[in-house]
């Protein structure tokens, strides 16, 4: 009867062992929605400082001037490395990007107003339209 019990009690502090580290792992990914205003497209124009191929999501870094020439910084958010290659975009090939090119993106911006954004397409030195991605969780 005690090794029944013990067993009972061992297998419920799996249980709920298993069920605290799914809820961690749940809580440390975050919604798009939290951060970024998904009815707020905006866009703009500026010079390439950086741009970092990575996962979970990749960042490009953006100087834009005002009236005035003073320069902000705009952090954008892209998707992982291997969404952006399946869309052709990496650090080599015809959709490279490089500091100083002179682009113009089209963004969600942030909730808060910040110089943040989840990058949606962007317009290369060329004229062509590139499409990082519709502004969904899922892209």
């Amino acid at each position: 009867m005690k090794r029944t019990r013990m067993m009972q009690r061992m297998l419920g502090c799996a249980v709920l062992c298993g069920w605290l580290m799914a809820g961690i792992t749940l809580q440390a990914h975050h919604s798009l929605a939290g951060v970024y205003d998904m009815k707020k497209d905006m866009e703009i124009s500026g010079s390439v400082e950086k741009i970092q191929f990575s996962n979970p999501h990749g960042s490009l870094v953006l100087s834009v001037k005002n009236a005035e020439g003073a320069a902000t910084e705009w952090v954008f958010t892209l998707g992982s490395a291997t969404a952006l290659a399946q869309r052709g975009i990496g650090k080599t090939g015809p959709n490279a990007l490089h500091p100083g090119d002179k682009i113009s993106v089209k963004f969600l911006g942030a909730r808060d107003g910040s110089p943040l954004g989840f990058l949606k397409s962007v317009t290369m030195p060329d004229g062509r339209v590139i499409v990082i991605s519709a502004g969904q969780p899922t892209d």
